[in-house]
């Protein structure tokens, strides 16, 4: 059996998070049922995010869920082929309702950018030539 990791988030609106992840490229998993508790998201095939609504997911644990606009307890960074890739999902993202968390950071090597969706998730899509890596590094 081929390992895959599920990151379940708490979300305020499960249609409008299906909508913003859809728009920067994930695709929902028909082995999950979807609908106004949850949704299944996978960025590829060994990872999927969970979306839930406050009320689905405040049954899994006896913590408070944060208010992840004020808070932040992760930041997701998504690896990309190219850094045509990495500023097309960030225009994609902020196009669907995300916010920039900041711009564009190149360290030759390494490229990439930060954004929120719209539950204040971050995420870091990023594009690194291995190929370029200093030696020290």
């Amino acid at each position: 059996m081929t390992k895959k990791l599920f990151i379940s988030l708490p979300v305020s609106n499960v249609a409008a998070s299906v909508a913003f992840y859809e728009a920067i490229g994930m695709t929902r998993d028909p082995a999950f049922p979807s609908g106004e508790n949850g949704a299944a998201m996978n960025w590829s095939d060994s990872v999927c995010f969970m979306l839930s609504s406050h009320a689905a997911f405040g049954a899994l644990t006896s913590k408070p869920i944060a208010d992840t606009h004020a808070t932040v307890a992760n930041l997701f960074a998504l690896s990309m082929d190219s850094r045509e890739a990495v500023d097309a999902v960030f225009k994609a993202a902020l196009a669907a309702g995300g916010r920039e968390v900041h711009g564009v950071e190149d360290e030759g090597f390494m490229y990439s950018v930060g954004f929120e969706d719209p539950d204040g998730y971050g995420f870091g899509p990023f594009h690194m030539d291995m190929e370029a890596v200093p030696a020290e590094a």
